[in-house]
């Protein structure tokens, strides 16, 4: 099987189950979003891991998963805003368990046990927020909710998967000047822009379907996936190179693991959710 109809067969998986999920119910939506943040998490350990350091890892990952939950609940009005806040103990049990741990450099265990809480698991857990309290697209199954919309989360993984389709296309086929190369030696100024027109028209004729911001607004928004989605690859590039590893993982044939495909909503998501929360 080549590489390009591997990569297509997985991506159509991938689809499937993130936009699946969310658009299916509440419920599943949960799911989808627990699932892509814990695989990411984990496999950033896993890395961390190889380069001899040992982060805590079921600390870490129950920290994440407890303030996913804690997010989800908050949105939905289940429980007040300030409970997400019994993150901060969770932190410092982090910080006091490593004193007893004997690590010959703890300080590089807690920095890699605690930064993918910021990295990863605070990205991820602004979804809950970008779909309860909102009206627009519902969900496939009747979820009895008077506020809850996937639209925001379909529309920006839709308009984010364009983009890297339209950048790896172009990029392909008519990549000649490097973007980073330092960083990234395959990514093309010629393949960045095709992604941004790409998913711009995306965002023209799909706007009214998505709901929750105007056409002009999912046209911003398609802007800040295309640029902030970038830094997101280039950041977790400059995270491979600097622990001599290819992929973050081996799970998605032809993308490698969850962290090498959902980099670049670890920065372009919070800023759109920023955007809709100002003008939206």
């Amino acid at each position: 099987m080549n590489e390009l109809l591997r990569r297509t067969l997985t991506g159509a998986g991938i689809v499937i189950f993130i936009l699946g999920g969310f658009l299916l119910h509440p419920v599943s939506f949960f799911i989808a979003g627990l699932t892509i943040m814990a695989g990411s998490q984990y496999e950033y350990y896993i890395m961390i891991k190889s380069t001899g350091i040992k982060p805590q890892v079921i600390a870490g990952l129950a920290a994440g998963a407890l303030l996913f939950i804690a997010a989800t609940l908050a949105a939905s009005g289940t429980i007040p805003m300030k409970f997400l806040l019994l993150i901060l103990p969770l932190i410092i049990i982090i910080m006091v368990t490593e004193i007893y741990r004997k690590e010959e450099k703890p300080f590089n265990s807690l920095a890699h046990t605690l930064f993918p809480l910021l990295y990863i698991v605070l990205p991820f857990s602004l979804l809950p927020f970008s779909a309860y309290g909102h009206t627009g697209i519902n969900t496939l199954i009747d979820n009895n909710l008077e506020a809850f919309s996937p639209g925001i989360a379909a529309g920006f993984f839709i308009l984010l998967w364009t983009n890297d389709t339209g950048a790896y296309l172009t990029g392909v086929s008519f990549g000649r000047h490097r973007l980073l190369e330092r960083i990234s030696p395959k990514k093309s100024w010629e393949g960045f822009f095709g992604g941004l027109v790409l998913s711009l028209v995306i965002a023209w004729f799909m706007s009214g379907w998505f709901g929750i911001v105007e056409r002009w607004g999912w046209m911003v928004i398609s802007a800040i996936i295309s640029v902030s989605g970038t830094w997101g690859d280039l950041i977790e590039s400059m995270l491979k190179r600097s622990l001599g590893v290819k992929d973050s993982g081996n799970i998605m044939p032809g993308h490698g693991g969850f962290l090498d495909r959902f980099d670049s909503a670890l920065t372009a998501f919070p800023l759109v959710f920023l955007f809709i929360i100002l003008f939206g």
